[in-house]
């Protein structure tokens, strides 16, 4: 009768566990969260052993403040408005520098078109002068009338060029003219020569340049036509035309370099520059006098160029 008891009490626990033991198979494994809450507690406990005085560091453990408090993001907020402020400066100042030199670039390229169409109708003014057909000259001032064979000579003497004070004008005066003594009567380009230097030596400006170019058109090969296209030159200059001064100076020196007054033009073109308000050009002219003539200038000439290279700074 014990014996039998004793079975049906095991049998009735192995009943019982069976439930238990059914259940515990058909459980699920913990999810990643469960995981990590476990390991969360365990490391808790564990820093609560190690560090029993207090938490530690944020990078030891689990800090529970947010990553970036309010006056953080302030800050960072000021930060970025100043880099942004700055960064709008930086291309403000570009676009006003690009501005600026957009701006040069457009003043010397007029700067530069300009003088291309100074120097072009300069040019072509020299050839239009040097083509125009010659004009006829007056009868009434420059040429005396021609004596005939039979006609008696004049009971008076012949004119002659009496010496004169050279006259002051812009640069210096003219040098006087070579001619001593008696002017023979035959001459008489040399007399309608001498007839428009004396206008312009009166400050008779306009005469003396009529007269001049009616001079060197009746008289092409004479020695005194470059002395004319000088002074012509010269004359426009007195009367304050600096620019035609520059072209017809630039005309009698290239036209005929090895002319008695060819160094006088291209000294007295740099004198026109000069009232041109061309420094440079002047200096050129003056330097290209040097190269061509050297030690050909005449003396008055040279301390002329002298002081005239010290007023235009020629280095």
């Amino acid at each position: 009768m014990k014996s039998r008891l004793t079975v049906v009490l095991a049998a009735s626990a192995t009943l019982a566990l069976l439930p238990s033991i059914a259940n515990a198979q058909r459980q699920a494994p913990p999810t990643p969260e469960q995981r990590i809450d476990r390991l969360e507690k365990q490391i808790q406990q564990v820093q609560r052993q190690v560090f029993p005085k207090g938490r530690p560091a944020d990078t030891a453990g689990f800090a529970d403040d947010p990553a970036a408090t309010q006056s953080s993001v302030v800050g960072l907020d000021q930060r970025l408005d100043a880099i942004e402020r700055q960064v709008a400066d930086l291309v403000r100042q570009s676009e006003e520098n690009g501005n600026r030199l957009r701006n040069l670039e457009t003043g010397i390229g007029q700067l530069k078109s300009d003088q291309d169409q100074r120097i072009t109708a300069l040019e072509q003014r020299m050839s239009d002068a040097a083509a125009a057909p010659p004009v006829q000259a007056p009868a009434v001032t420059t040429e005396p009338p021609a004596m005939s064979p039979k006609s008696k000579p004049p009971t008076s003497k012949p004119p002659t060029v009496k010496p004169s004070t050279p006259k002051k004008s812009t640069a210096a005066s003219e040098p006087p003219l070579t001619t001593t003594g008696t002017v023979p009567a035959t001459d008489a380009g040399e007399e309608a020569y001498t007839a428009g230097f004396r206008l312009w030596e009166d400050g008779q400006y306009d005469q003396a340049i009529q007269s001049l170019k009616a001079f060197t058109s009746a008289y092409p090969n004479h020695r005194r036509v470059s002395y004319a296209n000088n002074l012509i030159g010269r004359a426009l200059l007195d009367k304050g035309d600096a620019r035609d001064a520059a072209t017809a100076l630039l005309a009698n020196y290239r036209s005929n370099p090895g002319g008695e007054r060819a160094q006088d033009s291209l000294f007295y073109l740099g004198q026109a520059l000069m009232k041109l308000g061309q420094p440079g050009q002047a200096c050129k002219a003056y330097a290209e006098l040097e190269a061509i003539y050297g030690a050909k200038v005449r003396p008055d000439l040279k301390k002329l160029e002298a002081d005239a290279k010290a007023q235009a700074q020629c280095s």
